[in-house]
């Protein structure tokens, strides 16, 4: 028999591999993405404290007024731009990516690219 392909565990793999390496300082904290099946969320976490940040997602009530005319990619960006105003807001200018296992394409790369236009450096 062949065994079915779980497309989330395996990226739990991945992503605790990336996290053996990656990992948030307080000059430095960890840029962490989740991508659900309709929704993404974005948290700036300090590993070192174990803290929470800054975080923002589209499930926000101010993010959901902005999101019917947007698409998913859309959505991403405008969360990616939020959460870079929110550590601006901080005082976080840097930060390192952690893509959470997910390939560096369409909404986590436009999340990504919100965040950096909005001034945050990866």
């Amino acid at each position: 028999m062949f065994k079915t392909r779980d497309r989330n565990a395996d990226r739990i793999i991945r992503h605790a591999r990336v996290r053996k390496k990656v990992s948030g300082t307080p000059e430095r904290p960890r840029l962490s993405v989740y991508r659900s099946l309709n929704n993404i969320y974005a948290q700036i976490i300090d590993d070192s404290k174990g803290v929470t940040l800054a975080a923002a997602s589209t499930q926000e009530k101010d993010v959901l007024a902005q999101l019917a005319e947007l698409d998913k990619k859309g959505a991403a960006k405008l969360v990616g731009k939020l959460i870079a105003e929110r550590a601006t807001d901080a005082g976080i200018k840097q930060v390192v990516f952690d893509r959470g296992g997910y390939v560096y394409t369409g909404r986590v790369a436009e999340l990504a690219a919100g965040a950096r236009e909005a001034g945050l450096e990866f």
